[in-house]
């Protein structure tokens, strides 16, 4: 996939560095939101361990995201929480 833009040889380099962290970057994301709906589908269905399995996952995925580039530690944080309040939201209509 050649660049127009690119033409030293470092700037062709650069760019097939990016074209490669931005694919590491997408995997890693979209794992997180497969397990992330996983989690939710599980506590919707009222499967609580497969719920909070696929949580614990998500949590992880998401921590090793933010320990690099992939995701800003603040937005980590925040999707946890959001999955945290959902899950328990769920989770608590579900033994009341």
């Amino acid at each position: 996939m050649a660049n127009k833009s690119a033409r030293t040889p470092s700037a062709m380099k650069r760019h097939r560095q990016s074209l490669k962290r931005r694919a590491r970057n997408k995997a890693k994301k979209s794992m997180i939101k497969t397990f992330t709906k996983k989690a939710i589908a599980a506590a919707e269905s009222g499967d609580k361990e497969a719920a909070l399995k696929y949580m614990r996952v998500a949590e992880s995925l998401i921590d090793k995201a933010a320990k690099g580039p992939t995701l800003h530690k603040n937005a980590a944080a925040r999707r946890k929480s959001r999955l945290m309040k959902k899950l328990h939201k769920l989770l608590g209509s579900l033994s009341a």
